[in-house]
């Protein structure tokens, strides 16, 4: 039992079941604010253009025999309906955080490959001035006459 407790802490204290942890506790958070933008931001503007409709309110009523008048009013009757405006709202939840996410990721990659790439090489050396050139080939022809 004990080992198998030693095995926990040391999984648990671990750098990546910490960092996934946090990872998981942003990502509720980022999500709460994505709907939030969602649903209080984005869909009202929307609804206004397209004459007051409240997509979180769009639904089919599956039973014909019971009418409702809002969604909230088919539930409290228990009647059985496809809440499709509410799939609208988490599908534009899911597609602008899918979207950070890739921003997010781009810019990783982009930092990664910046920091991954080769040093330039050095530089070659300067040319030397015409007079050390010319001294140089004096130098070699005196050489040459020893």
């Amino acid at each position: 039992m004990k080992a198998m407790l030693r095995e926990f802490r040391d999984f648990a204290v671990r750098g990546n079941a910490v960092d996934l942890a946090v990872g998981v506790i942003i990502g509720a958070a980022f999500g709460k604010i994505v709907s939030s933008i969602v649903n209080d931001l984005i869909m009202p503007p929307i609804g206004r253009l397209t004459g007051g409709v409240n997509f979180a309110d769009l639904f089919v009523n599956l039973d014909g025999s019971k009418p409702a008048i809002s969604l909230a009013d088919a539930k409290a009757k228990g009647i059985p309906v496809l809440a499709y405006g509410q799939f609208i709202n988490v599908a534009l939840d899911f597609l602008i955080v899918a979207f950070c996410v890739f921003l997010l990721v781009k810019a990783i990659n982009t930092l990664q490959r910046k920091s991954r790439a080769p040093a330039e090489a050095p530089a070659a050396p300067p040319e030397p001035p015409a007079q050390e050139k010319l001294l140089a080939e004096i130098r070699d022809l005196l050489k040459e006459r020893k």
